[in-house]
C-alpha cells in the first residue's frame, strides 16, 4: 500500500515500523493526508494476519507529532462543511477517536478483550521528539511507550489554550494512566511535561537514549505478542480513585471545579468541559467515554469563541511571525551584529533578547557604568535560567559574551542594524541619531524604540529617512511577546523587511501600525486606564473596578497596571500632550486625579513605593486604604456587570477607532496587538473578533447607550455605524 504522509516497513517478524513524515512540512500534524493514511493502515493492521505488531515513530527531527492542523479546525468544522448536521459533525469529529480505538483493540470487541477471550496486536510508540495534543493521544493509544531521554522533549495536551479539549481520547486515557489529578492539571492548564515526569506519572514506560527508542519499542512488541490496554481488562480501577462513589474522586471533583472557575472566571468553557469529560468518563465504559469526549469537542469546535481563539492565537499569530506583512522581493537581512543605543530598562531588555536570538550586541550608553549595568540585566536573567535548569551554563556564558557594553560610538561601525532606546525626548534622540549615522555603514537600518513619538518626526533628524523605522517594544522586553513596527512617511521596503526579519530572529510577534502619536496599543491603553481612574474619581470602589477587570479576563486590574506603568509617566505624557496640542487639547477627566496622586501625595506608582496599591516589603500588595480620603466612595455603586461593561467598552471603542482611522489596517493586527500587547481577554480572540461575535450592530447600539450615560468617549466610530447599517462583519470585509 502506498501512503502520502508516512512510510510502513514490515520486518521478518511481521512487525510494522510506521514512520510518520509529512512531505513539505517541518512538523508532523494530523492533517487530511495523515488521517486518511493512518485510517487505511489501521484497517489493514487489524485484518492482515501477516502483521504481528507495530511500532510508530516519526521521520522528522523536529518532533513526533504536534497534534491537529489547527488551520483545518479553524473553520469550525472537522472534514465536513459548516452546514453539516450535528450528527455529521459528531461522526467527523469522532474519526480520530474511532481510529485510535481500533489501533489499540485491533478491531476486537471490548467485551471479548475484558473476558480474555481475545487479544490485540501489540503497538508501541517510539517517541523521538515532542508529542502534543493529538500526537500525545496517538502515543497513549499504543500499548507501550518509549521516549527519548531529552529534557527538552515536550509531552502534553495544550488544546485548552485555543479553546478546545483533547479530542482523541486524551481526557480518557490520561486519567486512566496518570490519575484524575495529574490528567486534570495537564488538560486544563495545557502545560507540557518532560519525559522523566511522564515516566513518573505512568504515561510512558521507558525513557532511553534517543538512538535506542525504535529498537526498545520493537523488542517489547516482539516479546509481547498479545496486548490489552489496562482499561480493557476486567476489574480496572483508576489510579488514585475514580467514579461517582469513590470518596477520593468525589473530593477531587468538588475542589477541581471550584479552583478551575476561580482561575478562569467562567470565561473558558473548555476547562469546564474537560472536567465534565473526566467525571462522566470515569463512570461509564471506555467506548462510551470517548463518545462523551467527542460530544464536548464538537460543542467547543462549533462555538464562535473557539473559532476566534484558533484564528487569532494560532493562525494569525503564525502568519504574523512568518512575515505576512513583509514586502515581497526584498532579500532577507542577515543580522550578525546589532547596536543598541541606551542601556536603561528597555535597552537592556533589547540587548538580552537580541543576544538570545544569536546576534552580537554593542550596548552603548553615555556612561560606562550605565552600559555595564545594562549588561548586568542579562547576567541576572541568564543566572536565573541556569539555576532553574532551563539553560546550560556554557550556553549562557556564550550568550553573555555576545554583549559588549561601551560608550564608544566607533564600536558601531560594523553593525547590521541599530536600535535606539534612549530617553523619550526628541532632542536627545536627535543627538544620538546624528552621532550614530556618522559612523555606521551607509546601508544600515536605524530603528527607534519609541512608545509615543511619531517616527516621521524623528526621521527628520536622519540623513537617510528611507532607512529609518520604528520598532516599539513592550516592558519587560524579555517577557512581552508583541512588537509594533512603525514605518515613517519615507521608510522604504528594506527598512520594513529588515525590522520584520529582526523580530523573527528574536521570536516575537510583530504587527505593522500607522505612524501616529502612541501608535496602536498606546492609543487604546490610556483610555482603558483613564476609565478606571475616572471610576475612582466618581467614587466607585477600587476593589470593584479591579475585580470587574479580572472577571472580564484581564490578567491584572487597570489600577494595578497604572501603578506598573507609573502614574508619574501618565502625568508627564498628559502634560506633554497638552503642550503640543495647545488649544486643541481635550481634557480626559483624570487630570485632577493624577495631579493629586503624583504632585500632592507623591504616589507615583509601584517603582516609587506606591500608587493605587501599597507594596509592603515581604508582603502581598493591597489597595491603598487612604484613597477614599481624597476620592470619597459614592453611596450607589454599580453592579459587577455594569463595571465590566464599562471597562470592556473603553477598550473596544478605542480599538475600533484605531481600526477606523487606519492605525491598524486589518482586524488580525488589532486582535494580536490587543491580546499580546496589553493582555486583552484572550478568550474573546481580541476586540475585533469580539465585535464580530456579538455583531457590529449590537456593538454600535451598546456603545451609543454608554455614550449617552458616560460621555462622548464611548461614541462608536462612523465607520462602524456604516458597517452596522450594511450588516457587514470585520473579518469578512478584511
Amino acid at each position: 500500500m502506498t501512503y502520502k504522509a508516512m512510510k510502513v516497513e514490515i520486518d521478518s517478524d511481521g512487525i510494522a515500523l510506521v514512520t510518520i513524515d509529512l512531505p513539505g512540512q517541518s512538523m508532523n500534524v494530523w492533517n487530511a493526508d495523515l488521517m486518511a493514511d493512518f485510517a487505511a493502515f489501521v484497517e489493514d493492521f487489524a485484518k492482515n494476519d501477516k502483521i504481528t505488531g507495530a511500532v510508530i515513530t516519526s521521520g522528522k527531527p523536529s518532533g513526533f507529532l504536534a497534534g491537529a492542523d489547527l488551520r483545518m479546525l479553524g473553520s469550525g468544522a472537522v472534514g465536513v462543511g459548516k452546514d453539516a448536521s450535528p450528527k455529521q459533525q459528531f461522526e467527523a469529529a469522532f474519526n480520530l477517536n474511532r481510529m485510535l480505538r481500533m489501533l489499540e483493540t485491533s478491531g476486537k470487541p471490548a467485551k471479548a478483550l475484558e473476558k480474555g477471550e481475545a487479544y490485540a496486536k501489540p503497538v508501541a510508540a517510539a517517541v523521538n521528539g515532542l508529542a502534543l495534543g493529538g500526537g500525545l493521544e496517538l502515543v497513549l493509544a499504543c500499548h507501550y511507550r518509549v521516549v527519548a531521554d531529552n529534557p527538552k522533549i515536550q509531552l502534553g495536551v495544550p488544546e485548552v489554550q485555543v479553546g478546545l479539549l483533547p479530542g482523541g481520547g486524551g481526557t480518557q486515557r490520561l486519567p486512566r494512566l496518570a490519575g484524575l489529578q495529574n490528567a486534570a492539571m495537564m488538560a486544563t492548564q495545557g502545560k507540557p511535561i518532560d519525559p522523566k515526569t511522564a515516566l513518573g506519572y505512568g504515561i510512558v514506560q521507558e525513557v532511553v537514549p534517543a538512538g535506542e527508542v525504535v529498537a526498545k519499542a520493537k523488542a517489547w512488541v516482539k516479546a509481547n505478542p498479545k496486548a490489552v490496554q489496562p482499561w480493557d481488562k476486567k476489574g480496572f480501577k483508576f489510579p488514585g480513585g475514580g467514579g461517582a462513589m469513590d470518596p477520593r474522586s468525589v473530593q477531587f471533583f468538588m475542589a477541581a471545579n471550584a479552583m478551575a472557575q476561580r482561575e478562569t472566571n467562567h470565561n473558558y468553557p473548555a476547562v469546564q468541559y474537560i472536567l465534565s469529560c473526566l467525571y462522566e468518563g470515569s463512570i461509564v465504559p471506555f467506548d462510551t467515554a470517548i463518545r462523551i469526549e467527542s460530544k464536548y469537542f464538537v460543542k467547543l469546535l462549533t462555538s464562535p469563541q473557539t473559532r476566534n481563539m484558533i484564528r487569532t492565537l494560532f493562525i494569525n499569530k503564525q502568519a504574523a511571525e512568518k512575515g505576512e506583512q513583509r514586502p515581497k522581493g526584498v532579500e532577507k537581512a542577515v543580522l550578525k551584529k546589532v547596536g543598541v543605543l541606551g542601556a536603561g530598562m528597555m535597552g537592556a531588555g533589547i540587548a538580552y533578547v537580541t543576544a538570545k536570538g544569536g546576534a552580537e550586541v554593542v550596548l552603548l550608553d553615555r556612561d560606562q557604568a550605565y552600559a555595564e549595568k545594562g549588561k548586568g540585566y542579562s547576567v541576572g536573567l541568564v543566572e536565573k535560567a541556569v539555576s532553574r535548569g532551563k539553560l546550560a551554563k556554557d550556553k549562557g556564558d556564550e550568550m553573555l559574551a555576545r554583549i559588549t557594553p561601551t560608550t564608544d560610538y566607533n564600536a558601531l561601525k560594523d553593525v547590521d542594524l541599530i536600535i535606539e532606546a534612549v530617553f523619550e525626548d526628541p532632542d536627545v534622540k536627535a543627538d544620538v541619531i546624528k552621532k550614530t549615522e556618522a559612523v555606521i555603514g551607509k546601508d544600515v537600518i536605524f530603528a527607534s524604540n519609541t512608545s509615543t513619538l511619531p517616527i516621521t518626526g524623528l526621521a527628520k533628524h536622519s540623513e537617510r529617512p528611507e532607512q529609518f523605522i520604528g520598532i516599539h517594544f513592550f516592558s519587560p522586553v524579555d517577557k512581552m511577546p508583541l512588537v509594533e513596527i512603525i514605518p515613517g512617511a519615507r521608510s522604504g521596503d528594506k527598512a520594513l523587511a529588515t525590522a520584520l526579519d529582526y523580530v523573527a530572529m528574536i521570536k516575537k510577534t510583530p504587527i505593522v501600525v500607522k505612524d501616529t502619536r502612541g501608535f496602536y496599543t498606546n492609543r487604546v491603553v490610556p483610555p482603558y486606564l483613564n476609565e478606571a481612574m475616572l471610576m475612582v474619581a466618581e467614587g466607585i470602589k477600587p476593589a470593584l473596578i479591579e475585580n470587574a477587570a479580572k472577571l472580564l479576563g484581564m490578567p491584572v486590574g487597570p489600577l494595578a497596571l497604572t501603578d506598573e506603568t507609573s502614574l508619574e509617566l501618565g502625568l508627564r505624557i498628559m502634560n506633554s500632550t497638552k503642550k503640543e496640542l495647545g488649544a486643541d487639547y481635550k481634557p480626559s477627566g483624570v487630570e485632577d486625579l493624577l495631579e493629586t496622586m503624583v504632585t500632592k501625595l507623591g504616589r507615583k506608582g509601584r517603582k516609587s513605593g506606591g500608587g493605587f496599591y501599597e507594596y509592603p516589603e515581604g508582603g502581598k500588595k493591597h489597595l491603598w486604604q487612604g484613597l477614599s480620603d481624597y476620592f470619597p466612595l459614592a453611596k450607589d455603586q454599580p453592579t459587577a456587570d455594569e463595571a465590566k461593561e464599562r471597562i470592556l467598552y473603553a477598550q473596544l471603542v478605542a480599538a475600533a477607532q484605531c481600526y477606523a482611522d487606519g492605525i491598524v489596517s486589518d482586524p488580525q493586527s488589532a486582535d494580536l496587538g490587543a491580546i499580546f500587547g496589553w493582555g486583552f481577554a484572550p478568550w474573546t480572540g481580541g476586540p475585533m473578533s469580539y465585535i464580530d461575535t456579538i455583531g457590529v450592530d449590537s456593538f454600535v447600539r451598546k456603545a451609543e447607550s454608554l455614550a449617552q450615560k458616560y460621555g462622548a468617549r464611548f461614541a462608536p466610530p462612523a465607520k462602524f455605524r456604516e458597517m452596522a447599517e450594511k450588516k457587514e462583519t470585520l473579518y469578512k470585509a478584511a
